[in-house]
């Protein structure tokens, strides 16, 4: 199995790597690095999102804690039994070392923050060769889900497809040229939750469903 290290001093985006540094000097309590995978690489399933939200996990430096997105997510992988505490940090202890991941990992298409929460195609490009490292070192994965548009391009662009080969949806799923099965699912972020796009019922199915992929 190919050996695989989280890319946690990369500074190849010049721009990325400028606004974290700006970032550190306004809040040097803040994590501003980029943002290691949680889980285990010997895992089944593999939870991809866009990249780290600034107050997010770009100041815990877990991903998914810290944000509305992690209310919605650690919630649905505790439910499923992928997570073993729906609440994945203490009120003051960014790095709780009590909540672990089950048969689970979480990484990103985007290991960096981007200024206004927005990488360039040249940054999420640069950031895929991680994406595709950890894919072939995970050698026991047999589910990916996606969160959101940009989450899917990324992991289409690891197998060398196109949106058009397999679509982007709410809890569509798909069968991946090495016989993975991915899952798509409407990014839990704040806004798509507040708007009623993605509900907490809707998006648990997705895990639901990513349940008995692995039963």
């Amino acid at each position: 199995m190919p050996r695989f290290q989280d890319p946690i001093h990369c500074t190849a985006c010049s721009r990325l790597a400028e606004h974290l540094a700006a970032i550190r000097q306004r809040d040097p309590e803040w994590h501003a690095l980029p943002v290691p995978a949680f889980g285990s690489l010997d895992a089944e399933l593999l939870v991809v999102g866009l990249g780290p939200g600034e107050k997010g996990a770009n100041r815990t430096g877990r991903p998914f804690t810290g944000d509305v997105a992690g209310e919605l997510l650690y919630p649905a992988l505790h439910r499923f039994g992928f997570a073993s505490s729906p609440e994945p940090l203490g009120s003051d202890n960014w790095a709780n070392p009590v909540m672990q991941l089950s048969n689970c990992r979480i990484t990103n298409a985007v290991r960096c923050l981007p200024p206004a929460n927005k990488p360039t195609t040249a940054e999420i490009r640069q950031c895929n060769a991680h994406l595709k490292a950890e894919l072939a070192a995970m050698s026991s994965l047999k589910v990916i889900v996606v969160l959101g548009a940009i989450a899917h391009q990324a992991l289409l662009w690891t197998y060398g497809l196109k949106p058009k080969d397999l679509p982007f949806g709410h809890n569509l799923v798909h069968n991946l040229p090495d016989g993975r099965i991915l899952v798509t699912s409407y990014h839990c972020s704040g806004y798509n939750w507040r708007t009623g796009r993605l509900t907490r019922e809707s998006f648990e199915a997705v895990f639901a469903g990513v349940r008995t992929h692995l039963s």
